[in-house]
């Protein structure tokens, strides 16, 4: 590919260093994965630049006016402090003209908002877990459909916000104070599903017309991990401290049965399509014990920091680092082909 100006879209906060000379450990924290990626789009020979986005739209216009970047690299999970407001961003980039990495708008609010995408989903006979959504400010009424045990999530926010332990439920009385920690705390509608006990399976998607389906990944709860029910809570999925006292791994999902690896993947492939998902997603599933995946959440822009696992799946299916950043690259620029 040739020598591209590449617009970086990222939180405030997470915009890097050019170096990490004179840094600590624990200073780089917020922008260490960014870093990374600026490291290897720079290293590919692209003039990366960096751009902290969080309340004004502003930023973005001078820059594509002034600087006139060849495409986006867009990293922002919020605008305004709000998730929901990702697609907008995308919207604005669209509008603006300027091709940009990962998925389009509709993929986003249709990924986003995770009863509309069980919905239709649902219209395509993808298995996945009773759920109820539980509006703010609505009394909470248990379905006679659904039985405990129950977990309890935030119906729009993601990177497993406000799930922790307590969000598996198995009395009324609990399903009651947990629906109201997620309306209180985290101000949006609750949806409550029926808790699916089994593995826990990531699926990357790469591509907008033609898919490359990345192996099944396991969040793996080893028989050292001591969590009462094993679920991807932030710490686990993101913290390797806590992943080593607790006995959590991650890696290719081994051990399945024949030919449900690939099932898993042809699943995820129409997932992907389903939601109308291009650039870049995670598909996230439950295995249950009679080997029935479950769907549970699509993640359209996933964490693709080197050491998250959609890079690891990436690797592990021989696409290095440099090379799924450059793919990202010609998605963005491809899509833009095709509307113009």
């Amino acid at each position: 590919m040739k020598s591209l100006r590449v617009l970086m879209l990222l939180h405030p906060d997470s915009v890097p260093a050019e170096s990490l000379k004179g840094y600590g450990e624990s200073e780089t924290l917020e922008w260490k994965g960014e870093y990374e990626i600026v490291r290897a789009l720079r290293g590919a020979g692209h003039d990366v630049r960096p751009l902290g986005v969080q309340h004004e739209l502003a930023p973005i216009r001078n820059e594509v006016e002034n600087w006139k970047p060849d495409v986006a690299f867009n990293l922002l999970e919020e605008f305004h402090g709000q998730t929901a407001y990702d697609q907008n961003v995308a919207s604005y980039l669209e509008l603006l003209r300027v091709p940009f990495t990962g998925c389009n708008p509709r993929g986003l609010m249709l990924a986003r908002g995770k009863d509309i995408s069980k919905k239709l989903l649902a219209y395509h006979k993808i298995p996945m877990p009773a759920f109820a959504v539980v509006p703010m400010g609505r009394k909470v009424r248990r379905p006679a459909r659904m039985s405990f045990p129950l977990i309890v999530k935030s119906l729009s926010e993601d990177g497993s916000l406000g799930i922790a332990q307590a969000s598996v439920v198995h009395t009324d009385e609990k399903l009651v104070e947990r629906v109201a920690f997620i309306h209180e705390r985290l101000n949006t509608a609750a949806i409550v599903e029926q808790f699916i006990e089994g593995r826990e399976l990531y699926i990357g998607v790469i591509g907008n017309d033609r898919l490359r389906v990345l192996p099944v990944w396991e969040l793996a709860f080893t028989e050292a991990a001591d969590a009462p029910s094993r679920i991807a809570t932030a710490k686990v999925k993101h913290d390797p401290d806590h992943q080593e006292r607790h006995g959590i791994l991650h890696g290719p999902a081994e051990n399945l049965a024949p030919g449900l690896g690939k099932r898993i993947q042809a699943m995820a492939k129409r997932i992907y399509r389903a939601l109308h998902l291009d650039g870049y997603a995670r598909i996230d599933l439950r295995l249950s014990a009679n080997d029935i995946p479950y769907f549970i959440e699509a993640n359209p822009n996933p964490d693709i920091r080197p050491n998250e696992e959609f890079a690891q799946a990436s690797r592990h299916d021989g696409l290095d680092y440099s090379a799924l950043l450059e793919r990202f690259l010609a998605l963005g620029l491809e899509r833009a082909r095709k509307v113009q």
